[in-house]
């Protein structure tokens, strides 16, 4: 380059990024941690979810807000939320971390020659009806294809969307997060159900009232779930108390175990309770409690998150599940 020639712009963009954040001490890991801070808004919750012990993370908060000279993050009654300045960064991080996971997968795809691969999340209901249908179908016209499948609650799914971990969810955006972050496209209602083990004291009844429900245990999502406070606010419509005796979990099959073995109640989707009640297996001693207590759920819906595009592999099991939604 001669003294009177002007740099590039790859180069003036490059000496920017060399001398900007990074080269002032920013690391991945300070960035994990902003999109933990945002993603769970409490600085113990955050350093759990990386691994780290909650002294490191604040000191790794420390050193961020050291390099961006700007506070990241404000204390609130309920924990922290970040600040503009925070905000502005885990934008930025999570389009950092999509573009990560998606040089590893093209990098992936060239060194194997396979057809794609597609990371979707889905609540337990769809997944039966809609996304198994769809996934036999995209792995018999691309037999090369790698399908990743996660069945869990909306409130985990749609922050692994934001992490960048999903192409995709079939779910519902829980009410704490921004419906701004998603594109959302209502494709179904999702049934619920309450089930028992074959032989409750209840299946005694034509059918069980809400007043029945109480003195029994109970197996329910963890709480602050869009599934666990449907069933609290039909509790609370119908006027009777919540259940003293509560187990959390977001496993389907511990829920099984324990309704299977106990006097416990647990709402479930109906698809799930048709495919596990008499088929004939132990998961079989499960009943469906005939009841006069209705639980409402919002309807789900395919999820994206805005600004992102679906790669190929994605966007085709996405039509697929939209179709399959719709016939």
């Amino acid at each position: 380059m001669t003294l009177d020639s002007k740099p590039s712009v790859a180069t003036q963009a490059g000496d920017s990024f060399d001398t900007g954040l990074f080269r002032s001490g920013l690391k991945i890991n300070h960035l994990r941690l902003i999109l933990a801070i945002d993603d769970h808004r409490r600085i113990s919750a955050a350093a759990e979810s990386l691994g780290v012990s909650q002294p490191a993370a604040s000191r790794m908060l420390a050193e961020i807000e050291a390099i961006v000279k700007a506070p990241i993050c404000a204390r609130v009654a309920r924990g922290v939320e970040l600040t503009r300045y925070g905000e502005a960064l885990a934008r930025r991080a999570r389009t950092i971390f999509l573009e990560l996971r998606e040089a590893a997968r093209e990098l992936s795809e060239l060194k194997t020659g396979s057809g794609g691969s597609v990371s979707l999340g889905s609540v337990t209901g769809p997944a039966l009806n809609l996304a198994v249908p769809a996934i036999r179908q995209v792995s018999t016209a691309y037999p090369g294809i790698e399908i990743n499948v996660q069945i869990d609650n909306s409130n985990v799914l749609t922050r692994e969307l934001l992490a960048a971990r999903h192409d995709f969810v079939v779910g519902r955006i829980p009410d704490d997060l921004n419906p701004r972050l998603f594109n959302l496209v209502e494709i179904g209602f999702e049934e619920v159900c309450l089930i028992v083990r074959e032989g409750h004291p209840l299946l005694d009844h034509a059918s069980a009232s809400a007043d029945d429900l109480p003195g029994f245990d109970w197996v329910f999502q963890p709480p602050g779930t869009l599934l666990r406070r449907a069933v609290e606010d039909s509790f609370i419509s119908a006027g009777v108390r919540l259940p003293s005796t509560v187990i959390n979990t977001s496993s389907i099959i511990l829920t099984l175990s324990i309704v299977r073995n106990t006097n416990a109640i647990a709402p479930v989707a109906l698809d799930v309770a048709r495919l596990v009640a008499g088929n004939g297996t132990q998961a079989g001693e499960i009943r469906i409690l005939p009841t006069e207590f209705p639980v409402r759920i919002k309807p789900y819906g395919l999820i994206t998150a805005e600004g992102r595009a679906l790669p190929p592999s994605a966007k085709l099991l996405y039509d697929l599940i939209l179709k399959q939604s719709r016939t």
